[in-house]
């Protein structure tokens, strides 16, 4: 009984924290307008200009074939948002707040990766949507499979975006590295291009891109909105999987340091 206790009460004191965080995301009203504008205009102008640049036996239909990434990138924007409220913290010096409260630490780093997991999945809402209407409605089962993959994308995003701002406490760092690790993941992934194209151009260095968690999440997507009907599930699956619960743990590890400061 004091086990199950225990747990609800970091549910509790969890919730609590994702809660406060998730408050202060809806409150930038004007900035979650302008990045909704700004992923509608990437999906339309990559979408325009490469449906008639790349070739049609590789990618029939461009719009189609970005738009998983599309969602992919909503999410990378919305959950990377409590990274930067977390360094906002540490430099401030906000933590000595926070360890003030009465909640244990475990809740309080437990509470900001779920505040980020919130952000992202709510601000997905809004392009699964778009992405039913432009491809194929997905079947309950396949509806499934794209839930837990914004999940584990969004677990993993949230997760690393806490990782990299407690590297380091200089602002202007950790926006490099937050620029280098979007353009890694998004670059070098399925995202803008096929597997084909990659392997083409990459040659060895390819299963690196293909390992990515968004090009996991990305395939999963295709799949799941009928633009793909041979995919790995269980590779991609299990890989978003170890991915998130890699980057959770290595989150906890490094702001608990950072609170101990």
């Amino acid at each position: 009984m004091e086990v199950i206790y225990d747990f609800f009460e970091l549910t509790t004191q969890a919730y609590t924290v994702a809660l406060r965080d998730l408050k202060r995301f809806w409150q930038n009203i004007y900035w979650l307008a302008g990045q909704v504008a700004m992923n509608i205009a990437d999906l339309l102008i990559f979408g325009l200009i490469f449906r008639g640049i790349v070739r049609p036996d590789l990618i029939p239909d461009y719009i189609r074939f970005i738009t998983p990434g599309i969602l992919c990138l909503s999410i990378f924007i919305s959950s990377f948002t409590i990274g930067r409220e977390v360094g906002v913290e540490l430099r401030r010096e906000v933590t000595h707040y926070l360890v003030s409260l009465p909640i244990t630490r475990g809740a309080l780093v437990a509470g900001r990766v779920l505040g980020g997991v919130l952000r992202g999945l709510m601000y997905q809402v809004g392009f699964l949507i778009l992405a039913v209407l432009i491809m194929t409605p997905p079947t309950l089962d396949k509806w499934i499979l794209i839930l837990a993959a914004s999940i584990f994308i969004s677990v993993t995003m949230s997760s690393l975006s806490i990782t990299l701002v407690t590297l380091t406490r200089d602002f202007n760092i950790q926006a490099a590295i937050r620029s280098l690790v979007y353009f890694v993941f998004f670059f070098m992934s399925n995202v803008f291009y096929p597997e084909r194209a990659l392997r083409a151009r990459l040659g060895p260095v390819a299963p690196v891109a293909l390992y990515s968690p968004v090009s996991m999440a990305v395939t999963i997507y295709r799949y799941g909105f009928g633009y793909s009907t041979e995919v790995d599930l269980v590779f991609n699956t299990a890989g978003l999987l170890l991915w998130s619960t890699a980057t959770v743990l290595l989150a906890y590890k490094l702001y608990i340091r950072n609170l101990r400061r």
